[in-house]
């Protein structure tokens, strides 16, 4: 069953389209940064962006194959519209707190820990939030099949991402402290709408 557009929603494409032209870029990274755009009414993010289409092509094969999505908190998790997808977000559980200060680590970043151990290689990872989240998945092993790494803020935001490219992990990121759980989200919608188009 296809997903039925609103009308405000496209209206509010045919605007974006009006204002900016991205027909140059491929299709799933159009689709992207379309998405992000829309739900953020940001246009600096076509130049901000930082889309790969073979990552993004990776990630798509992965959600068709049923793989789980990952996110570093419960707002990207609840702006992520397809129902029937494995959401794992361990960050609010007792474990979580608990590892963290046996760990000296974040939250976030023990639920990074805690959902390696769940989900294993393959997952889709969708960080919206906390930097801390991104910078403890470069570090353990987790084999993603995409990371949209796209936390926020003015501690380690812009320098998480900044790793996450360098590392070369299939992903999708910004250049930037800008982000947030509703850009997340969104990119990572832009891969499931496609998915229901085919």
């Amino acid at each position: 069953m296809s997903r039925v557009v609103h009308p405000i929603e496209a209206e509010s494409y045919r605007i974006l389209r009006e204002r900016v032209d991205l027909s140059h870029l491929p299709p799933l990274s159009r689709a992207v940064t379309e998405r992000v755009v829309h739900a953020s009414a940001d246009l600096a993010y076509v130049d901000e962006l930082v889309c790969d289409e073979a990552a993004l092509e990776s990630g798509l094969t992965a959600l068709r194959a049923g793989a789980p999505v990952v996110t570093d908190v419960a707002m990207v998790a609840a702006g992520i519209t397809r129902a029937g997808l494995e959401l794992v977000c361990p960050v609010a559980e007792p474990a979580a707190a608990a590892l963290g200060r046996s760990a000296g680590i974040t939250r976030s970043a023990a639920a990074v820990r805690i959902a390696v151990q769940r989900v294993g290689p393959g997952a889709v990872w969708v960080v919206g939030c906390a930097p801390t989240a991104l910078v403890e998945l470069l570090i353990v092993d987790a084999a993603p099949a995409l990371v949209v790494g796209l936390p926020v803020g003015f501690v380690g935001a812009a320098e998480s991402k900044a790793a996450l490219r360098a590392s070369g992990l299939p992903a999708v990121s910004n250049v930037g402290e800008k982000g947030g759980s509703a850009v997340a989200a969104a990119a990572l919608n832009a891969l499931l709408y496609v998915e229901e188009k085919s």
